[in-house]
């Protein structure tokens, strides 16, 4: 069969290099293959390996490759493990996604919950050879690990095992998911963070606890997914989309969003999987240093996190050389190196890829930096965005109105050169909050306005202040002491010292004061991740950079401030509703698309603002039109597409999702109704973020144009922060 596309010219920044205990791995991993049944033993009547296809596949070969530095016994635990999970997959697929059975797979894949317990020892009777191979992986692997890391492993396998249910859903509705969608579920269909999980265990160094869930870290970890996911789809696209009828890879993805060429969807794949490589380097060079200060972590826990960094390096690197060498994948000739197994592969060969590579992906790297800021756009059409949802406004509107002009004033955000009264009235925010509480009293809606006043007071505030004065330094300085102003206990705040101070005290006491200290300390921390992420765009600001699209994406809901807004709805519904139902892939799917769905209406309705007038660098207009290298009107239709492929997601959950969930989880009325009145909650924050963007004149080119002199710095939209009080209501009421 001829090869659909040519591979592309990868980006290789690592040598791989050889672990010299191979043999050895491939001795030991065919022998425990047969052990474990999985040679020649076909399953329900199916065969799934026959020797040849184990020789051929060569996992020890990856295994040396990406762990180059594990002694023997460690290498042949570490193939073992991907023996194990490659052989799951296969048969994953031979019984359950060619046969379009999901209620069995559901009851296959719960089973193997019994084999990874997080303390004690597994008790069930495995069955076949999925279980008999993890049992013994299992209990080979998790003594001597720290409670932290079991959990951590627990979870990425669990992970790993329940989300194949995701890619069979989609084959059996023909469903091919929006790019956003796909690299999200990816990242636990792939099995990346696993990986990641095996190699602490393999260079014998756990990640610190007290930094393990840092964004620097978590970037890592995902990056790293990323990078392994992308370039497996590039590989492996043959043999899954046109053998397997698979439906989840991103060529395919990229394909059917962009309506182009595989060619050039691969392409777009590999500039995406270079993109992603480039922010692991990113953060691994500038940011966890940082981080180490930060936290003051001891000289053994930062060895401990460099082995770890100089761990997924070797895997991205020998991930690479095994592709080009196993027959699962397409890897004959092109661009990619080394062609298939018996090709050149010394030591000059590699260095003679890394140098083109490094020369091919620069202008990306470079493009990245080099935006040129105020550069006139011209007022571009805001498209026809879907909105299946119906607006609901609050009747208490024209009093909060008035009520908000007073209390700005009074807080003194027109004190500043931030802000004026026409801005005020331009920004008509009230509006806004009476479409995301439409059903609160008139307090109550005066403390959501106040929420959403402060907080886009505050967005606009930073770059005004911070970003003109290139001083990051000063406005971590002011996150510190905005600190002060969200106490958990009742110790008496300082006095505030700025507008921003003494609008925060305002909104937190009136907020805060009938909640529960953990209540209290949700709210608190997904207000420090906003602030945090104020900086990641000033960082990026100060060098000129515009962001990774994933990067942006996910940050993006912080600095608009989404995350804030479930986190404060999550409070109303914690008591109901058990953690595990909040926490699963459903639910959070709901979160995320409805989120992008605002950031993106804002990114398409403040595009001239931002980029003409405000010389911004994080609106996804323009992350599209610097990674696709595309002009500003395909940019712009490529984010509207978007921006409805998310409102299309969030439809699809509410329809088929969310009613398997109740059935898996045999949730009870009371329950189904709690998830769905927070459904409906998202509901109408998005037809309110739409309808107010598109009735105030904040974005209106005659506003921006007649308000320029004094428009330095961003002004921002709805930061969501005050989005997410429109929740507190039913929190007040139920007090958590």
């Amino acid at each position: 069969m001829p090869q659909p596309f040519q591979l592309p010219e990868f980006y290789l920044p690592y040598p791989a290099r050889l672990n010299p205990n191979l043999e050895s791995a491939r001795t030991h991993s065919k022998a425990w293959a047969y052990r474990m049944d999985m040679i020649d033993v076909p399953q329900q009547g199916i065969p799934i390996w026959d020797e040849n296809d184990f020789d051929s596949h060569d996992y020890a070969l990856l295994c040396a490759y990406t762990h180059p530095d594990a002694d023997g016994p460690g290498l042949d635990l570490i193939t073992d493990w991907y023996v194990w999970v490659f052989y799951f997959d296969d048969h994953f697929v031979e019984l359950y996604k060619r046969t379009n059975d999901i209620a069995a797979a559901r009851k296959y894949l719960a089973r193997l919950a019994a084999f990874l317990p997080v303390d004690g020892v597994i008790t069930e009777e495995p069955a076949n050879p999925v279980e008999r191979g993890l049992a013994d992986l299992w209990t080979r692997t998790v003594p001597g690990h720290s409670p932290d890391f079991r959990r951590r492993f627990v979870q990425s396998t669990t992970n790993l095992l329940d989300e194949s249910l995701w890619e069979l859903s989609n084959i059996n509705e023909g469903r091919v998911s929006n790019p956003i969608e796909y690299v999200e579920m990816r990242r636990k269909v792939g099995g990346a963070p696993w990986s990641a999980n095996l190699i602490e265990h393999a260079v014998g160094a756990e990640v610190p606890a007290a930094i393990a869930a840092t964004r620097p870290l978590q970037v890592l970890r995902d990056t790293f997914a990323d990078g392994v996911h992308l370039r497996n789809d590039l590989f492996s696209y043959q043999r899954e989309v046109q053998d397997e009828g698979e439906l989840s890879n991103g060529v395919l993805v990229f394909e059917r969003f962009l309506g182009c060429t595989t060619q050039e969807a691969a392409d777009a794949v590999n500039d995406l999987l270079t993109s992603r490589l480039h922010q692991f380097e990113h953060t691994a060079v500038i940011e966890v240093p940082a981080l180490f200060e930060e936290h003051q972590v001891d000289p053994k826990r930062r060895a401990d996190t460099a082995a770890y960094v100089k761990g997924l390096q070797d895997w991205q690197a020998g991930g690479h050389e095994w592709h080009l060498r196993s027959s699962r994948y397409m890897n004959g000739g092109g661009a990619a190196g080394g062609g298939v197994l018996g090709g050149p592969n010394g030591v000059g060969t590699q260095t003679a890829r890394i140098v083109s590579s490094l020369v091919a992906t620069a202008p990306q790297r470079l493009r990245s930096h080099s935006h040129v800021p105020f550069q006139p756009v011209g007022h571009i059409t805001w498209p026809d965005l879907p909105m299946p949802y119906a607006l609901h406004l609050n009747p208490h509107l024209d009093q909060a109105r008035e009520h908000h002009r007073e209390w700005t004033a009074r807080m003194g955000f027109l004190s500043e050169n931030v802000w004026d009264a026409r801005k005020v009235e331009a920004n008509d925010l009230t509006l806004c909050a009476a479409g995301l509480h439409p059903e609160a009293t008139l307090d109550e809606l005066d403390i959501t306005t106040g929420w959403l006043t402060w907080g886009t007071y505050a967005d606009d505030y930073y770059p005004v202040v911070f970003g003109a004065a290139r001083n990051v330094a000063a406005a971590k300085a002011s996150n510190d002491r905005l600190g002060l102003f969200m106490p958990l206990d009742a110790v008496t705040m300082p006095p505030p010292l700025t507008p921003m101070e003494r609008g925060l005290a305002d909104v937190w006491t009136r907020t805060a004061g009938p909640l529960t200290e953990g209540a209290r300390q949700s709210l608190r921390q997904a207000i420090v991740d906003m602030l945090d992420s104020w900086l990641w765009e000033l960082g990026n600001q100060l060098v000129n950079h515009i962001p990774d699209p994933i990067d942006y994406v996910e940050m993006r809901r912080k600095t608009f401030g989404s995350d804030l807004t479930t986190s404060l709805a999550r409070l109303q519904h914690g008591q109901t509703v058990p953690r595990e139902v909040l926490r699963s892939t459903p639910v959070s799917s709901l979160e995320n698309a409805a989120q992008d769905y605002g950031c993106l209406v804002n990114d398409l309705f403040s595009y001239q603002k931002e980029i003409e007038f405000e010389g911004e660098l994080h609106n996804a207009v323009l992350v599209v039109r610097n990674f696709l290298g595309v002009d500003q009107d395909r940019a712009t239709a490529i984010v509207a597409d978007l921006a409805a492929a998310r409102m299309n997601e969030f439809q699809h959950i509410m329809a088929v999702e969310l009613p398997a969930l109740f059935d898996d989880f045999d949730l009870a009325g009371e329950v189904r109704a709690a998830l769905l009145r927070y459904a409906r909650q998202l509901q109408d924050w998005m037809a309110a973020i739409l309808h107010w963007h598109q009735n105030v004149l904040r974005y209106d080119e005659t506003e921006l144009r007649a308000t320029a002199p004094g428009a330095r710095g961003r002004f921002g939209g709805p930061t969501g922060l005050g989005t997410a009080a429109s929740r507190l209501r039913p929190v007040l009421v139920a007090g958590d």
